[in-house]
């Protein structure tokens, strides 16, 4: 199922037959940013500002999503165990350590690809 984010889309795969879980197939493109600060993340880990950890909106914590800067090329695997970001046009909120092996410094154009 095909559903609309305004630019982006989202593609959801079938539900998985064993315990009926999503398994999704997404693909995105949108604003990033990254934090550093927090005690503990949506999942209720401990946050680890050096990890290679997301926040997102919508996708089941655990999901590993392959990030990549569209400016400078680089992408990284992280593992989604946060909510965010907040802030209208952003996509994903990444850890500090995330963003640093992008190439980040505040802000940055991204595209997400789930992986399976």
């Amino acid at each position: 199922m095909k559903v609309g984010f305004g630019k982006f889309a989202l593609v959801l795969g079938a539900l998985a037959c064993a315990g009926g879980s999503v398994a999704p197939a997404a693909a995105q493109s949108g604003g990033a940013s990254w934090y550093a600060s927090g005690h503990r993340t949506a999942n209720g880990e401990r946050f680890n500002p050096n990890g290679m950890t997301a926040a997102h909106r919508t996708l089941p914590f655990g999901t590993r999503v392959r990030v990549e800067n569209r400016k400078t090329g680089r992408s990284v695997v992280v593992r989604i165990n946060d909510r965010g970001p907040f802030v209208h046009g952003r996509i994903i909120d990444l850890s500090r350590g995330s963003a640093r092996a992008l190439g980040m410094g505040g802000t940055s154009y991204v595209s997400l690809q789930v992986l399976r």
